[in-house]
């Protein structure tokens, strides 16, 4: 298994990173939290983890051991593939994640795309015994199932400077898509960051 990247960021998109490793460029599938912190031509640390498939090699990169952890963890429970998973991770931090499952918050885990409140309930029952307790003492202070996305403009906004937009442009784009963010704030959900993001660039591309 790979278990880290590292070396200089060779360019940015909008679910992927690739890293310059020994004048290889590797490709990472990473969620928007994980892509804000990296910058073109900056270097780069990356736990990872591959995903092998008859017909593909998938490698998906973290910010840290932990994500990766809980990324691997998510996948033991049934109809949890790497998509749902790391889709958990974008929505939720691990220790939210942990604090979700060891106190049965189902909402909290509605809150990611693709699951609904049956899959929730499963989910519960079966990660109850696997991921363990928080280890952040923050977490206390957060609230149950704080999701990563509660600072959803400063993530966004720092993915699309990421991205090499400057920061007007990506000030209009934030603001351009405010609207969907505030309506799933409304309902109880998390602001789905991969979804605001992919919308902020077509607004950018529309404007260009």
């Amino acid at each position: 298994m790979i278990a880290f990247v590292s070396g200089p960021v060779a360019a940015l998109a909008p679910t992927t990173a690739v890293i310059e490793v020994g004048g290889i460029g590797m490709a990472v599938q990473c969620t928007p939290h994980t892509l804000s912190d990296l910058r073109v031509g900056k270097e780069a640390r990356l736990a990872t983890s591959l995903v092998v498939r008859e017909d593909s090699l998938t490698l998906y990169g973290f910010r840290d051991d932990d994500e990766r952890q809980v990324f691997e963890l998510l996948q033991t429970a049934s109809g949890v593939g790497p998509r749902l998973a790391q889709a958990m991770l974008a929505t939720h931090s691990p220790d939210a994640l942990r604090l979700a499952v060891s106190t049965g918050d189902e909402k909290a885990l509605t809150a990611v795309s693709g699951i609904g409140k049956k899959g929730a309930q499963k989910l519960l029952l079966e990660l109850k015994d696997r991921l363990g307790e928080p280890v952040g003492a923050h977490i206390g202070q957060q609230g149950i199932g704080t999701p990563v996305t509660a600072g959803w403009r400063d993530q966004l906004q720092a993915a699309l400077i990421g991205l090499g937009y400057a920061s007007r442009e990506a000030d209009e784009a934030v603001n351009a898509v405010a609207p969907q963010a505030e309506a799933a704030a409304a309902e109880g959900t998390a602001p789905p960051v991969p979804q605001l993001l992919r919308a902020a660039l077509q607004t950018l591309n529309r404007a260009r």
